[in-house]
């Protein structure tokens, strides 16, 4: 499993960033408290910098759970 140094590209940060917003606005409006967002943010830098299987993993679990998806 590829290791994540924590440094970004501006290419990473982009769906990074693509992530966390579709996160957000999946939940219902009463969940989106900036506790929640920081959580969100968290856990998607922790899986991130844990590889790309983590992060494949989460990535599909809420695509799962999104009303969008």
């Amino acid at each position: 499993m590829e290791q994540c140094s924590g440094v970004f590209d501006p290419e990473e940060l982009s769906i990074l960033g693509r992530l966390y917003d579709s996160v957000v606005t999946a939940l219902p409006p009463s969940m989106q408290s900036p506790e929640n967002r920081t959580a969100i943010a968290k856990l998607i830098l922790e899986r991130t910098a844990a590889g790309q299987t983590q992060l494949a993993c989460l990535t599909n679990l809420l695509i799962t759970i999104s009303p969008q998806g």
